[in-house]
């Protein structure tokens, strides 16, 4: 694996006119971002030697490089979940692939389904922290030489980057939620009880990625920022039936809000 690394992360260089020190993961719906890139050129993931490609509706599958906030940054159009029968070396290829480049700073999206009843579709929840409710750790195996055999989560989402965004969204005028987002390998949606079961081990929102990617980040030595978009809600008194199609529409209305303080973050940090 180190060695596939290795190669694809030469490939790239051999390509790259620009040198990010942010990266940015898009999710489902949440591709627009990549339209606010400026100065940008792309590759394709089925183009870029020993990359998975993307298999979800609503992921372009495109690795893309410009500018956001004038700062130069490479965007995933796209991310891998294991349900699509990938391992978890695999999902988090791209984050190895990261630390080759020189990334320092992580911005993942996702789009989830709130079990927090504050929590209403179309909210934009701040991710403070995670639970891992994988099957397979993305660590596993052999360690890789980029951090420690036991690396620390105890700030897998960086603190001072939550507090800027907080400051950003304030000043913009853009409400944010806070919450735990429960990562689930998928592909079903939750039940009622699966919904409530979470909440109760203290999630407020669910998804099927994210987490994987966070911890192979972490163990590189790389910031992490997370914005979960409530797509959908469950495990109230009235069940709410969900369809990929809603989860998709809710999210490209909040895509302006989550870009804002994305462009903002990126702006003022060094």
């Amino acid at each position: 694996m180190y060695e596939k690394i290795q190669e694809t992360a030469s490939w790239l260089k051999e390509r790259m006119t620009t040198s990010p020190k942010t990266a940015i993961i898009l999710g489902t719906g949440l591709g627009q971002l990549a339209s606010e890139i400026t100065d940008s050129y792309e590759f394709s993931y089925a183009d870029i030697p020993n990359f998975p490609v993307s298999t979800v509706e609503g992921h372009a599958g495109k690795l893309i490089f410009g500018k956001l906030g004038g700062k130069d940054i490479v965007a995933m159009e796209g991310r891998f979940h294991f349900y699509e029968g990938y391992s978890m070396k695999e999902v988090t290829f791209p984050e190895r692939i990261m630390y080759e480049l020189g990334i320092k700073t992580l911005f993942v999206s996702n789009a989830s389904g709130g079990m927090n009843p504050s929590f209403k579709i179309g909210d934009l929840m701040i991710i403070n922290d995670h639970i891992n409710f994988f099957p397979e750790h993305p660590l596993h195996g052999p360690n890789f030489p980029t951090g420690p055999r036991f690396p620390d989560m105890h700030e897998a989402y960086d603190h001072q980057l939550i507090k800027l965004a907080d400051e950003i969204a304030q000043e913009k005028g853009i409400e944010v939620k806070h919450g735990v987002y429960v990562g689930v390998q998928g592909p079903t949606f939750e039940t009622p009880a699966e919904y409530r079961m979470y909440r109760i081990l203290g999630g407020d929102a669910v998804g099927m990625s994210t987490v994987p990617e966070v911890i192979v980040a972490r163990h590189c030595g790389i910031k992490v920022f997370g914005i979960s978009v409530i797509t959908d809600l469950g495990g109230f008194d009235v069940p709410v039936e969900v369809s990929h199609e809603e989860v998709q529409k809710a999210a490209n209305e909040a895509q302006p809000r989550m870009t804002e303080i994305f462009r903002e973050i990126i702006r003022r940090s060094e």
